[in-house]
């Protein structure tokens, strides 16, 4: 099996793509999306990266699955999973294919929930929230914008099972695809699921890290890897890491249907490229289907201001209490209510990246760039009351000022950008059920 990168529009060498076809897999494939960006593609509804970058993707690996008339699978697409973000790849298909004069049986798989069959599910007793998360409620049911589910590989069977070439799913776990190929051919699950989880993120698996495609060949009871790119190696050690990535134990992975075990692998380097991992255990488990979902937080406007003021950059600390301060006495003159808005201010340079987290106290640049955000309950108060920010922010007093003016340097303008409606996530749960197809009905078409 071939994964072809990272994120479907992350771009891979099209050469690469081609030596991957010359070993004749039995499928090209992209797990699409990552709720690493944050929530706004799933509540908005937009596609993580561009149409351009997603078109000349999906052009080369249709082109490959046609070639050797094999399945061309895409997980998440569109980066998020959402109905939006599938139908947004759909069509691309569909234009690509009549570009270049394809035929073929296309599934579209939906993961977007209905609210009133959750809700359901809550009063059934059949959600249970993860980690340090609370009982979910119907009204956080009903605030969000868009609810997905995290499917499993069955659906992708299903698909295979009734002769789709080509299948575009929305929001799945992210080796999916890989294990359903490899489940359909009657590889074990646990093999599968190793195979699938090295394929997700592609040359992830290899050094030196790049975009670029990932070759698996999956047995009973082994994975063996290496890239397709002559110039990348897989060596046990970057094999590791990546059966290492987002998981919160070094050993056990849980999956929708059960748990696989890696304690007791073993890894093997066939060569300076290629690796061999054994012994991976899979135990059934319930099924459970994981819940993401995002709602509107609000309305942001930002500006962005850096200085080099050393007499400004030394009480910091000081200054930027005061400017919130008396930013919230000139906003309330406008009549707008304290909690109908909030300020977060952020100093690069500083504490930026870990805000109250950061180890090393005091300043140790001679710059800081300023990020002024307000998130208010409409843009309108959002935009007003960043305004009278910024404003207190460049003309504010300090002990010991030299300057009346010119100590921020704003390197845009318009200084206040508008960023729209902006979301956060509000699920961190799951749904027990005893169909893993139930949830995410399958659509075919004839392209």
């Amino acid at each position: 099996m071939v994964s072809a990168s990272g994120i479907l529009g992350y771009g891979f060498p099209e050469a690469s793509l081609k030596a991957a076809l010359k070993a004749r897999p039995h499928m090209i494939g992209v797990d699409g999306g990552s709720s690493d960006p944050g929530p706004h593609y799933l509540g908005s509804g937009k596609t993580l990266n561009s149409v351009l970058q997603m078109k000349r993707d999906l052009r080369l690996l249709l082109r490959g699955a046609m070639e050797l008339n094999i399945p061309m699978m895409i997980g998440t697409c569109g980066g998020a999973g959402g109905e939006p973000h599938l139908q947004a790849c759909a069509a691309l298909v569909r234009e690509i294919a009549r570009e270049e004069g394809m035929g073929f049986k296309m599934a579209l798989i939906h993961a977007e929930q209905d609210k009133q069959a959750l809700k359901a599910g809550i009063r059934a007793g059949r959600v249970k929230p993860l980690g340090k998360a609370g009982p979910l409620s119907e009204d956080t049911v009903d605030r969000a914008e868009r609810i997905v589910g995290m499917m499993g590989p069955e659906p992708h069977l299903s698909a295979l099972r009734s002769g789709a070439q080509v299948i575009l799913a929305g929001r799945g776990t992210d080796p999916a695809p890989w294990v359903a190929l490899a489940t359909h051919h009657g590889i074990p699950p646990a093999p599968a699921w190793y195979a699938g989880k090295l394929l997700e993120c592609a040359c992830n698996a290899a050094l030196p890290k790049k975009h670029d495609c990932l070759i698996a060949t999956v047995g009973t009871d082994y994975v063996e890897v290496e890239p397709a790119n002559p110039e990348l190696r897989c060596t046990p050690l970057s094999v590791s890491v990546q059966a290492l990535h987002e998981s919160a134990s070094p050993i056990v992975r849980h999956e929708p249907g059960g748990v696989l075990d890696t304690s007791a692998c073993v890894m093997q380097a066939l060569s300076d490229r290629r690796v061999r991992v054994s012994g991976m255990v899979w135990q059934p488990a319930p099924y459970t289907i994981k819940l993401e979902a995002a709602a509107c937080s609000g309305y942001s406007a930002i500006a962005f201001a850096g200085t080099r003021d050393p007499g400004l950059i030394g009480q910091l600390d000081s200054f930027i209490a005061g400017i919130t301060e008396a930013s919230h006495t000139k906003i309330a003159a406008l009549g707008i209510a304290r909690d109908s808005y909030r300020i977060v201010i952020r100093l690069y340079g500083k504490d930026g990246v870990m805000g109250e987290w950061e180890p090393l106290q005091g300043v140790r640049s001679h710059e800081i760039g300023i990020l002024a955000e307000v998130v208010g309950v409409t843009q309108e108060i959002a935009n007003a009351a960043l305004a009278l920010t910024r404003v207190t922010l460049l003309h504010s007093d300090f002990p010991g000022r030299l300057c009346r003016e010119g100590n921020m340097a704003f390197p845009f303008s318009p200084s206040d950008i508008e960023r729209g409606p902006v979301y956060e996530f509000t699920m961190q749960h799951v749904i027990q059920t005893d169909d893993p197809l139930g949830m995410f009905p399958i659509e075919y078409e004839t392209v």
